[in-house]
């Protein structure tokens, strides 16, 4: 267990420690840096990651039960987005503020058992203190279960999206051996799910529109793929390309790839699925047409550079400003609460709001 070197009269929010780049480790880290002035930022470890998929929920949770239990008579708030919610006590549960990102049984790798521990969390949700998702689709699915739920938008500092936005399109694909003579199409990360294997059977044909990717590529997709890069250099290969297009067909929270492209002013095709569906609709991206999808391509590819301005502009409402003032809000709400329960765990004075 890891704490914050803050001073020791702040209040304690317990965590899990943000380990990863995907968007939901990001999302946590963010609440981390958030909060880091609010709170002594206490974090368990968290190794699912480092487990081989099969069976890996289950390992991890096994290895977290000490964790949980040596907490359960300690003063805080638990901040959360985990299936080990479940071993939490009741009253832990009324101590929590739980971020959902999403749930799609594409992304099970403890079945059988795996369905019933979902089942068991969205019946513990409704004990929780708080639930945030990160968008709309998701609150209204937990809403048909019972959990009210707000949303909390993925958030971005939006300057080095300004810097790179301002770089040259040809001069970036020099620098990253990208090709200068194709029509450049953004996919995002190559991992199952995200519709990269249905976008290069749809565009086989179509030599002229070369697909991008970066991050992590676990289905060995024939796209041209940077893999890893450091973050300003990611954004950089996506500002070199033409059009994003982003087929997921994971009932996501939202994604966070597509919402850099966007915030670079690319033009984009989405799915319309889920969370995806939510961004499109926020910032007027087309659901793709997959019977013309290249032809459909090479239209968006030529957007008005003020339409991508525009939708730029709707998701930059979402910055880190935004992201931490709805953080440190609902932390102060949730614990003001917490003090007026006699039925709560004691906990530890929070200062007065500076808002």
């Amino acid at each position: 267990m890891t704490a914050d070197a803050v001073t020791t009269d702040l209040p304690t929010v317990y965590s899990l420690e943000p380990t990863g780049w995907t968007g939901g480790r990001i999302y946590l880290r963010m609440i981390h840096e958030a909060l880091r002035d609010e709170a002594r930022i206490v974090t368990l470890p968290d190794l699912k990651r480092g487990y081989r998929r099969r069976w890996r929920k289950l390992r991890h949770l096994a290895s977290l039960a000490p964790h949980i239990r040596g907490l359960r008579h300690t003063p805080g708030v638990f901040v959360w987005d985990d299936l080990s919610l479940l071993w939490f006590t009741a009253e832990m549960r009324r101590r929590t503020i739980f971020v959902f990102h999403h749930h799609d049984p594409l992304h099970y790798d403890s079945a059988p058992i795996e369905p019933l521990l979902w089942r068991a969390l969205f019946t513990a949700l409704r004990e929780c203190a708080a639930v945030v998702c990160v968008s709309p689709y998701w609150a209204t699915r937990l809403t048909a279960h019972g959990i009210a739920a707000r949303v909390i938008y993925n958030a971005f500092d939006v300057a080095p999206f300004d810097a790179i936005r301002a770089q040259d399109r040809v001069g970036l694909r020099h620098q990253f051996g990208l090709p200068t003579d194709r029509t450049l199409v953004y996919v995002g990360k190559p991992v199952h799910g995200k519709g990269i294997e249905q976008a290069q059977t749809l565009l086989a044909e179509h030599p002229d529109l070369c697909l991008i990717s970066t991050g992590n590529n676990t289905i060995a997709a024939s796209t041209h793929h940077t893999g890893w890069l450091p973050y300003p250099d990611h954004l950089r290969v996506i500002r070199a390309c033409d059009v994003g297009l982003f087929l997921s067909t994971l009932h996501e929270g939202w994604n966070r790839c597509a919402a850099e492209a966007i915030l670079l002013d690319l033009p984009c095709l989405t799915s319309g699925i889920a969370g995806l569906g939510d961004l499109g609709h926020l910032t007027g991206q087309p659901v793709a047409d997959l019977a013309r999808l290249a032809e459909q391509l090479h239209v968006r590819a030529h957007a008005l550079s003020v339409d991508t301005a525009e939708a730029r502009q709707r998701l930059t409402a979402f910055d880190t400003h935004y992201f931490a003032d709805a953080w440190r809000h609902l932390l102060r709400t949730t614990q003001h609460g917490l003090d007026s329960d006699p039925t709560a765990a004691p906990t530890t004075h929070w200062p007065a709001a500076s808002r």
